[in-house]
């Protein structure tokens, strides 16, 4: 029975590596062995320079004056800080490398036969390099710092305060260790950054027709759940807070539909 069913499944992997897909994988495969030396050698770059910077960043984030009132920062092993130092610094050498691997897989990507032919066969409309590119990742940069701002101005200062008198109020002592009061920072002001992208990723999608207006409006109640779900995974469990995560993003999606509704008319003014 197993002799059996080895051939078909040789056959099965063969076919699928004959087919169109296979053809795709196996052009990302030759790009990945063709780029794995530099990919490498932008992470290391990253883990290199970024070991000071995450020093400093660390040091910066434990003044005083940031911590709540009667909260200590302590380290539970003698290594801990500098295991968070290279986690930071690693982290920076990742992003590096996945940024250039999904800058240059898309260039390539969107001049790649296959995914031309797949592209008008869903009949999308990608955005060309010009004005409107720039602008797109013009806004997302500035979507994204707008998000890390308000997460540390708003929301950590908030939640924060809440969480500590909120121990305090039970008769716990206030002490974080280093590694979650990091950590915690940094993942509500990445999250923040990642919210603050639902315009232009709304934009896009229905710009170069992934997706039709009316079926995001259909999709709306379900758009606005996964935000709130949002909220309370970085929120703590009381209204206010849950309402300060998750309507800055409802808002910047609904914006988006109202900016897409204008657009159209002023091109079809244009092209008459």
């Amino acid at each position: 029975m197993y002799m059996a069913s080895s051939p078909s499944l040789e056959d099965a992997v063969s076919e699928l590596m004959d087919s169109p897909g296979g053809e795709l994988l196996k052009s990302v495969r030759a790009y990945l062995r063709k780029r794995a030396t530099a990919l490498g050698g932008l992470f290391l770059f990253g883990l290199v320079v970024g070991f000071p910077i995450a020093k400093r960043i660390v040091t910066w984030l434990i003044e005083e004056q940031r911590l709540p009132d009667d909260v200590n920062v302590i380290v539970t092993s003698p290594v801990e800080f500098l295991m968070l130092q290279i986690q930071l610094s690693a982290s920076f050498g990742l992003f590096l490398a996945l940024l250039l691997l999904i800058t240059e897989t898309t260039l390539r990507g969107i001049r790649h036969p296959l995914v031309l032919e797949r592209i008008r066969e869903l009949k999308i409309r990608p955005p060309k390099p010009g004005f409107s590119f720039v602008l797109s990742m013009t806004s997302s940069l500035i979507l994204a710092s707008c998000g890390i701002l308000y997460a540390w101005e708003l929301l950590t200062p908030m939640l924060f305060e809440y969480l500590s008198n909120d121990a305090q109020e039970a008769g716990l002592a206030t002490q974080w260790k280093l590694g979650a009061y990091v950590g915690f920072i940094l993942n509500l002001c990445i999250a923040s950054a990642i919210g603050f992208q639902a315009p232009v990723v709304t934009l896009l999608a229905l710009r170069v027709g992934m997706v039709e207006l009316r079926s995001l409006t259909a999709y709306r109640k379900h758009i606005w759940f996964s935000a709130f779900v949002m909220g309370a995974i970085f929120s703590p469990p009381d209204p206010l807070s849950l309402f300060l995560v998750s309507i800055p993003v409802i808002l910047l999606f609904e914006g988006a539909l109202i900016v897409h509704r204008i657009m159209p008319r002023k091109s079809a003014q244009v092209n008459h």
